[in-house]
């Protein structure tokens, strides 16, 4: 069994598998009926028993007691054998099966790694349709409420302060608008009124209706606005509004009211009649402006007040929405991450295949073939001598043990004396004669020349089968 060069992968087929386990799975393939069956008729095994049996028990015979699976004790190495009683027949069925191990491992294992990698792609489709339901719920999620997700919390809270500093203001504007509509009206009505009495008083003296002097009352006019001035300035710059419009009134007034020599030579400011009432016109522009500014003003702090509101509710739905989202995206990493990791099975899969299907990985090989045997492995004729000698050995000493049992003769005289409960008083040894004496010598060369017989038999029976290459010794 041959290591596969390249770096296995997590789905390769050898699966940190032993060498037993793969020599098992590929045995049970090539040992299976119809891969024996196919051997036996291609070599005309065993003529006579499928006559006589069917070939169910010919295959089994072949397969408990002809073929021999047997691993080594070192090395990645198994011995494959088959015995019969042609030579050659031998050799070929041998080699045959050797070749099936290769043929039918490349296949099982080209076969696993197909199974293997069909099975990671469908597992990754179902993941993916997982995922992208997932993320589409996710991707709808986070559109319904995205302004309530809690990373826009800090964005909310930082345009919520910026609305209520934004909202603080536009209340601080209408009341200072509102302060200068006041004063605006006090104005109006107050030149109004002195216009009204300034005329009746003229025409009451004869005077010229179009001339007439302000006296004190435009002086007291003329401070009323540089005291609003210097209120409105010690709140806000140059730039305000509210100071600039004041500062235009104060200058309007100003250029309305021309200093003209009184009677004693001091200067006294009038005003002229002759251009009607313009300054009371636009001091009524002036306050419709304000009372635009004041309207447009109230209608944004409406507009801020429900975005303050709007605000105010996203950062209250913050806490329940990071929940939400992070149940959602618990859910979503677990599925991510069993993506990721099939994708990378998949990819190892992929490459396990290629690997079998251009025989690059591990794989059998022959590294001693079948040669045509010179001598047959059994019968062991050592073992069959040894066994023969035991036997005759055992017969022999058999023979003279039940000779010598069942033999009742006297052999000396203390058996007679026991016998008997009698002593013996004298023993007469046996008399030979000259015939009992040939008879002996005549039986002793007889089985002597029988042993010698039966041992050049035997010696030259044996050395007719060894040369005949039929036994082993």
């Amino acid at each position: 069994y041959q290591q596969q060069q390249i770096n296995p992968s997590k789905f390769s087929p050898d699966l940190k598998k032993r060498t037993e386990e793969m020599v098992h799975n590929v045995s049970l393939q090539v040992t299976s009926r119809t891969s024996l069956e196919e051997v036996v008729k291609r070599y005309d095994l065993y003529p006579e028993q499928r006559k006589n049996l069917p070939m169910e028990d010919v295959i089994f015979r072949m397969r408990s007691e002809d073929i021999q699976v047997t691993p080594e004790k070192q090395g990645d190495i198994f011995r494959v054998s088959y015995k019969g009683s042609n030579p050659k027949k031998v050799q070929f069925v041998t080699n045959a099966l050797a070749a099936k191990f290769i043929e039918e491992n490349l296949r099982f294992r080209e076969e696993r790694a197909t199974e293997t990698s069909a099975y990671v792609q469908d597992e990754l489709r179902m993941a993916k349709e997982g995922l992208d339901k997932k993320e589409a719920v996710m991707r709808d999620y986070k559109l319904k409420h995205y302004n309530e997700l809690p990373e826009q919390l800090p964005i909310n809270t930082t345009r919520l302060n910026a609305l209520q500093e934004q909202y603080q203001n536009n209340q601080t504007n209408v009341q200072s608008l509102e302060h200068t509509r006041l004063l605006v009206q006090e104005q109006i009505t107050f030149r109004k009124d002195m216009i009204e009495n300034l005329a009746a008083s003229k025409i009451n003296s004869g005077g010229d209706p179009f001339k007439m002097e302000l006296g004190r009352d435009a002086e007291q006019n003329r401070e009323i606005l540089k005291k609003n001035l210097e209120s409105l300035r010690a709140k806000y710059t140059e730039e305000h509004p509210d100071i600039k419009r004041l500062k235009r009134q104060l200058e309007m007034l100003e250029k309305e009211t021309a200093p003209v020599s009184g009677p004693e030579g001091e200067e006294t400011p009038v005003v002229d009649l002759s251009r009607g009432d313009k300054p009371v016109e636009q001091l009524g522009l002036q306050l419709k402006e304000i009372e635009f500014n004041i309207e447009r003003l109230k209608n944004e702090r409406v507009s801020i007040r429900q975005q303050i509101e709007q605000y105010q509710q996203w950062a209250t739905a913050a806490p329940i929405r990071e929940a939400e989202w992070s149940s959602l995206t618990r859910d979503y990493n677990e599925l991510k991450k069993h993506y990721e990791g099939l994708v990378a099975r998949g990819l190892e899969a992929d490459s396990a295949e290629s690997l079998e299907r251009r025989q690059k990985g591990s794989q059998f090989k022959i590294v001693d073939p079948a040669y045509y045997p010179e001598k047959p492995i059994n019968p062991d004729f050592r073992k069959v001598l040894l066994m023969a000698v035991v036997c005759g050995l055992g017969v022999g000493f058999g023979i003279v043990f039940c000779l010598e049992f069942f033999d009742t003769s006297f052999k000396d005289a203390g058996e007679v004396e026991d016998f008997l409960g009698l002593p013996v008083i004298c023993a007469i040894p046996v008399i030979q004669s000259d015939k009992d004496k040939k008879r002996k010598i005549v039986f002793s060369i007889l089985w002597t020349v029988l042993f010698i017989i039966t041992v050049l038999a035997i010696g030259g029976g044996m050395a007719y089968l060894y040369l005949q290459g039929l036994i082993i010794i």
